[in-house]
């Protein structure tokens, strides 16, 4: 993997790809698979497969057993730790500190990030959902901000290309708002969830229960699953980042074989402040980066960028690229960059403890969570509602938990060696709807410590939003219920956007330059040499984990690039 490191130094690719998450890593490695030269550029520091200090541990080899003090949230994680669960001893090394990265906010904005080579690809939840055309249409349908410019159609052949390389684990239900995908062999519902879905299932018939779908290799095909790959482990660690390559993320899988190339060339620590736009040729020409340890600035230049720092930082860049044709940002004729920011609800779920079954046990830790319900609101005339529009999913599963009930001593000890009660467990995500006034900005004065200007953020929940959460909690209720369950207790938080780690929006796609910043094919209107292939580009935002989408939109654009330069020259 070449580094280059002379900081001043002009140096000519192909392309550049900012960024080195899921996204990023996907169109490096489509872009050197078709024989482009590759310079990514990554702000955070580097790390290669296998540098993973806490991937071996147990938590009793852990500081606090996996606690981070109170003492150290406030100083360093007082915004990455709002929701109380996600700074761990064994990941805190893959989170921002935030008295090193601050933005501001107008209304509460939960910006979760990761600086280093692969990006959240280390840490993602993992659970890969096809769109069908009840989120492609649903827009068009219900009057809500632009229609997308494409169907699952043209998307369709792009899932099934990114899914046979990234592995997902998945059974198959023959659902039309949720198809199905090329999946690997499932991890099957345990007994206790088994139970649940014949209850729920039978109660109402609506409402599907299957094994959620992730990318973790349940089973390793050499020819297929290419990188530093190999069969998952049923470990239940990939937040920490895994040695085996059981599951996919950039380290382990497209840089790999984008280096195996000879193509690719991989800088980190290397901040991008802007895009260079030429005003004679009315096309970007590089970009302009800050060195994250020196602070110097370099350039670097290619025939063509993609942007794929992240939803939020890959629409800074863009607004920060300002120039006498472009004063308001590259790329933002419509005025919609920036806006229209949305996420999934969080902050919604429910507990309960299940009698049944006490002579059952199980074999591994499964990492897909368990089970995964798909939307059941305001898929036809059926089930639709009249208080709110769009709808909801659910991700959970059931374990037996520690037995901690006896005194200390003898009793104790042979207590813990022993499985206690069933614990059911479920959380909703829900919607959110594309509203222009939930918007990023750029600060007019202040700046962070490497000059570039601090993030303002502005989006909040509103009345479709309420209404929807409520419907989404009593909904598990009546599934608990349903299910014989007891101690049953629903929990409706309003998270802030952003909670959900799924934000998405800022630089949406359509047919009308008027009313968007990117094409059908993921390319600025107006710079036709830029292309933004993260959750930037999305027009709504859906129940399901939208990563898959990204990625197969990621390879639909890299294909439709080359096709273009092969037939015209030029972009």
């Amino acid at each position: 993997m070449k580094f280059n490191s002379q900081a001043d130094q002009t140096v000519t690719y192909d392309a550049i790809v900012i960024g080195s998450g899921i996204s990023g890593g996907y169109a490096a490695m489509e872009l050197c698979k078709k024989g482009y030269s590759v310079l990514m550029l990554e702000r955070g520091r580097m790390v290669k497969h296998n540098e993973y200090p806490t991937a071996n541990l147990d938590t009793w080899d852990l500081d606090y057993q996996n606690i981070v003090p109170r003492e150290e949230i406030a100083a360093h994680y007082y915004k990455q730790n709002r929701l109380n669960w996600w700074v761990k001893q064994d990941n805190k090394h893959w989170i921002v500190k935030d008295d090193e990265y601050e933005y501001d906010e107008k209304q509460r904005f939960d910006w979760i990030r990761g600086h280093h080579v692969g990006g959240r690809s280390i840490m993602w939840g993992r659970h890969c959902y096809r769109w069908s055309d009840l989120d492609f249409e649903a827009n068009m349908k219900d009057g809500i901000a632009i229609d997308w410019p494409i169907r699952y159609a043209d998307i369709e052949p792009w899932y099934s290309y990114v899914e046979k390389f990234v592995g997902v684990q998945g059974k198959k239900e023959g659902l039309a708002h949720l198809p199905d995908g090329e999946f690997l062999p499932p991890f099957d519902l345990n007994c206790a969830e088994d139970q649940f879905k014949q209850a729920v299932e039978k109660a109402f018939p609506e409402r599907i229960i299957t094994p959620g779908r992730t990318a973790n290799l349940t089973k390793y095909i050499p020819e297929l699953h290419h990188g530093t790959r190999g069969q998952c482990q049923a470990r239940n660690r990939c937040w920490r980042g895994c040695p085996y390559g059981g599951y996919f993320s950039s380290l382990s899988s497209t840089i790999p074989v984008a280096n195996d190339t000879g193509k690719f060339t991989l800088m980190a620590d290397s901040i991008v402040h802007s895009i260079i736009f030429d005003d004679a040729t009315q096309r970007a020409t590089g970009v302009r980066v800050i060195d994250a340890e020196t602070k110097e600035t370099r350039e670097y230049f290619s025939s063509v960028v993609f942007c794929n720092a992240s939803t939020i930082g890959s629409t800074a860049i863009l607004l920060n690229s300002k120039s006498e044709r472009f004063p308001d940002g590259l790329g933002n004729d419509s005025g919609e960059l920036g806006h229209n920011i949305m996420d999934h609800h969080y902050g919604m779920g429910g507990y309960a403890t299940f009698d049944g079954m006490k002579d059952k046990y199980y074999k591994g830790r499964k990492p897909n969570g368990g089970f995964y319900i798909p939307r059941f609101r305001n898929i036809n005339k059926a089930t639709e509602r009249t208080d709110y529009i769009r709808g909801f999913g659910y991700q959970g599963g059931l374990s037996r938990a520690t037995n901690l009930n006896a005194p200390i001593g003898p009793d104790f000890k042979k207590a813990i060696t022993e499985p206690g009660d069933w614990m059911f467990a479920a959380t909703c995500f829900g919607e959110l709807l594309p509203y222009h006034d939930n918007q990023m900005s750029l600060h007019e004065t202040e700046t962070d410590q490497y000059g570039v200007p601090r993030l303002v953020f502005d989006a909040g929940l509103k009345d479709n939003e309420t209404k929807l959460r409520a419907d989404g909690v009593a909904c598990l209720q009546e599934m608990m219920e349903a299910a014989g369950y007891k101690n049953i207790s629903v929990h409706n938080n309003p998270t802030a956007v952003g909670a959900a780690i799924h934000e998405m929006g800022t630089a949406r796609m359509g047919r009308d330059p008027k009313t968007s910043v990117l094409n059908k094919w993921n390319q600025v209107h107006a710079v036709p040499n830029v292309f933004v292939t993260d959750g930037s580009f999305m027009v709504s935002s859906g129940t399901q984990n939208p990563s898959i989408t990204y990625m197969a939109m990621t390879a639909r654009a890299v294909d439709y690039m080359d096709r273009e330069l092969k037939k015209n020259g030029v972009l």
